[in-house]
């Protein structure tokens, strides 16, 4: 006869088996994101800094890895480093202020193989560790490798076509006229944030915040390329995915260069956002205003999950659809795509609710950024996965960043 202690340490056993198996399987499809983007790159390409901004791409081929290994590994369960100056080399990102470029060579990195040996070596010593980590940890690692799948779509977008394989996208791109519309949003509170019994979030999603916005009106859709065109035409600063071709516009897609589609959203920076909006004589919207506009569901469009719902987010496309593409993704205000194609820019400076304690284990995630120069981004594009498609999630980048998938929408009064 089993007694009840054994029993007991029985059934945590297993259930320590199968958060193992859970956690594996989790990881297993973030790196096939990470794995199935590296699979794109042409040889020679691995080299290339498609960004003048950001590491070369090598960098990253072994980031993915370095940050598994010093997060769970060595902070989390105190393993003893078998690369230490790989894990050094490979830690950390940059995000330099303009014209603070970095200035490495190739000769700089160490080889394929040399990362592909390390990285293989990192993932056996983490996937045998798994049960051991801290949750909070182990979705820190897992949300942070499914933020660099976005981060290396982009960079991947800037390479030259003949440094990737190609692939036929072109058939995403069908215009769908929308006529731009504006929807009354009443007053009422907005809930920012998480609470902790929510489950996981990153350290500037809490506390939640709750803020009164007094009614508004907000664009159905988000501006279109064909929109901003007539803002161009006027004067105004040229996106930097489009391209200028003896007099005709293009977009410049992931894997092939096309003609404009003129309802598909337009990608560009904060500062060209704010110029057009001005040109409107409107606003961009405040992060509250934001959340305001898409209720109070886990989702702009209720509780199904976002696998459930027609949207361009989680990997379903290289690049943006039409902005009246999904309306089965409306909020409750008929507000279109709030959640996925292009993350849309607000006009509130990145900054930490009150109350905000960073992670102990990741001190520097959100901090680092509170420098009055980075903005709130909500929604999502079509390369963030469902996990990071809460409406507490907060993206933010600099004001002039060209590459991110950022889109904008109008508040205010329609002309």
């Amino acid at each position: 006869m089993i007694c009840f202690k054994e029993a007991e340490a029985a059934l945590r056993t297993e259930k320590k088996s199968a958060s193992r198996e859970a956690y594996l399987r989790r990881f297993a499809d973030a790196r096939f994101r990470t794995d199935e983007l590296f699979g794109l790159l042409r040889s020679e390409a691995i080299y290339r800094r498609p960004i003048p901004e950001r590491h070369r791409l090598i960098f990253y081929l072994g980031h993915l890895e370095a940050f598994d290994w010093n997060l769970i590994g060595r902070k989390a369960l105190d393993m003893r480093s078998f690369e230490p100056s790989l894990d050094k080399l490979f830690e950390f990102g940059i995000d330099p202020p303009p014209g603070e470029l970095p200035t490495d060579s190739p000769s700089d990195w160490p080889t394929v193989g040399e990362i592909g040996k390390y990285n293989r070596k990192v993932r056996d010593r983490v996937d045998a560790s798994l049960a051991d980590a801290p949750d909070q940890v182990l979705e820190t690692a897992l949300e942070h490798r499914l933020m660099h799948a976005e981060t290396l779509a982009y960079l991947l977008h800037n390479l030259p076509y003949e440094d990737k394989l190609p692939r036929n996208c072109e058939e995403l791109l069908l215009n769908r006229p929308a006529a731009q519309s504006f929807r009354r949003v009443s007053d009422g509170l907005a809930k920012m944030g998480r609470q902790s019994e929510d489950g996981f979030g990153w350290d500037n999603e809490f506390p939640q915040t709750v803020a009164n916005v007094q009614e508004f009106q907000i664009g159905k859709y988000k501006i279109s390329n064909g929109e901003y065109l007539e803002f161009v035409c006027a004067g105004g600063p040229t996106p930097h995915y489009w391209a200028d071709r003896s007099g005709e516009w293009f977009y410049r897609g992931m894997f092939s260069e096309m003609p404009l589609p003129m309802d598909a959203p337009v990608y560009a920076t904060h500062a060209q956002a704010t110029s057009y909006a001005r040109w409107r004589g409107m606003m961009l919207p405040t992060e509250e205003q934001w959340h305001r506009a898409a209720g109070d569901a886990s989702y702009p469009w209720g509780e199904a999950p976002p696998s459930a719902v027609e949207g361009n987010f989680d990997f379903r496309h290289w690049d943006p659809v039409s902005v009246a593409a999904t309306p089965g993704s409306d909020s409750p205000y008929g507000v279109s795509q709030l959640t996925g194609n292009g993350w849309e820019w607000t006009s509130t400076v990145f900054g930490p609710f009150e109350g905000f304690e960073p992670f102990a284990f990741y001190p520097g995630y959100s901090a680092n950024f509170f420098d009055g120069e980075h903005f709130v981004m909500k929604g999502g594009s079509p390369r963030t996965a469902a996990c990071m498609l809460r409406p507490s999630f907060r993206n933010w980048f600099r004001g002039d960043y060209p590459y991110v998938y950022g889109t904008f929408r109008l508040v205010g009064h329609p002309e």
